[in-house]
């Protein structure tokens, strides 16, 4: 027998949801760091969400702490019987000057800037804000953090549309300046497993407990 054979890391298991909607979803307004509340809508479908997920046990619960994100983890922590565990890593990417625009009024008011993002330039950064290097860069490392803390758990992780892209892609192989060709609704339940070999993707998107299919909006 091998004394100094090194045991294998145990797999982490994460249902991360992206959060319920806002006024500012329904209308195609780019929230980013702009702390939005959910909405009437979007508190059904938290409430749905929580009692979809409520056959499924998790070890603990965590979630951005922007506002939109944190209420929606609440309505599942209150099923639960836990407590959210805040996390600023979990948080949507910051969009600087876009931040409170939609895309339509981005594109008339700084068109230079809306080229970078449909193109997803990856070193583009909405001059004050985040881009998409440094996002995913943040990203990764939250969710590590995650997987080291909670070896061989299942976590209950609520957070945002762009913190999903990056997580999908990292799993996936998908390059982080391709086209999302992927939907990513409010509420739905994405699972995946972190192990010594990777990401790993294992369900997408289970929403089968929202009654309205909402089309995707913005970040």
């Amino acid at each position: 027998m091998d004394m100094h054979h090194t045991p294998k890391p145990l797999a982490t298991r994460l249902c991360i949801i992206r959060h319920g909607e806002t006024d500012w979803n329904a209308v195609g307004r780019i929230q980013g760091h702009t702390d939005v509340p959910l909405n009437a809508t979007g508190r059904a479908q938290a409430l749905a969400m929580a009692f979809n997920a409520a056959h499924h046990r998790f070890n603990a619960i965590y979630s951005s702490d922007l506002l939109r994100a944190s209420e929606t983890a609440q309505m599942l922590a209150q099923r639960e019987d836990h407590t959210v565990k805040l996390l600023p890593q979990l948080r949507e990417r910051h969009f600087g000057i876009f931040q409170g625009l939609t895309a339509a009024q981005g594109a008339e008011r700084h068109p230079e800037a809306y080229t970078h993002y449909v193109a997803r330039d990856p070193d583009y950064d909405f001059e004050n804000g985040e881009s998409l290097h440094a996002f995913a860069e943040r990203v990764t490392a939250g969710i590590t953090w995650l997987a080291r803390h909670h070896g061989g758990q299942t976590l209950a992780v609520v957070s945002h549309s762009g913190v999903l892209d990056v997580v999908y892609r990292r799993a996936t192989g998908r390059s982080l300046s391709a086209p999302r060709d992927f939907k990513i609704p409010n509420c739905g339940l994405n699972w995946f497993h972190i192990d010594g070999q990777g990401w790993h993707l294992e369900s997408w998107a289970d929403r089968h407990h929202l009654n309205e299919v909402l089309t995707e909006p913005p970040e």
